[in-house]
């Protein structure tokens, strides 16, 4: 299973903040100490093996992120009961893929925070955001 030394979600154990919650054969839902105090519950899902982007993961890759996903959503259910969830993929920096090994964020919402209502859909139809030209 080709590793990054580098990579932080290549060997989640190395850092004392980031904790793997749930794990199956290839894949981690992975938690980050840091993240924790603006969205509870905040998480991703990320391949073991290095891969760049989603479109890199194997299917196998893919079938476990799914029974990660809804592994990850009873966990979080049952511990922070969010009201709803922000699920998505950052592919490139331009998507402020900031990590370049593919992870799939898992963000519990609720209605009493400043952002309710606004999922990833209100971010891009902000017409501040418009290119230039068309």
């Amino acid at each position: 299973m080709p590793i990054s030394i580098d990579c932080p979600f290549c060997q989640p154990q190395d850092d004392p903040h980031q904790h793997v919650v749930i794990e199956n054969e290839t894949c981690y839902f992975l938690q980050h100490d840091g993240h924790q105090d603006i969205l509870e519950g905040t998480g991703i899902i990320v391949p073991k093996a290095h891969r760049p982007t989603a479109f890199d993961l194997t299917p196998q890759e893919w079938a476990d992120t799914y029974e990660l996903l809804h592994q990850a959503k009873a966990y979080l259910d049952a511990k922070f009961a969010p009201d709803g969830y922000t699920l998505g993929w950052n592919v490139g920096l331009v998507s402020n893929q900031t990590v370049p090994h593919a992870h799939f964020h898992v963000v519990p919402r609720y209605s009493d925070e400043p952002y309710a209502g606004k999922g990833l859909r209100y971010w891009f139809k902000q017409e501040a955001n418009r290119r230039q030209g068309r």
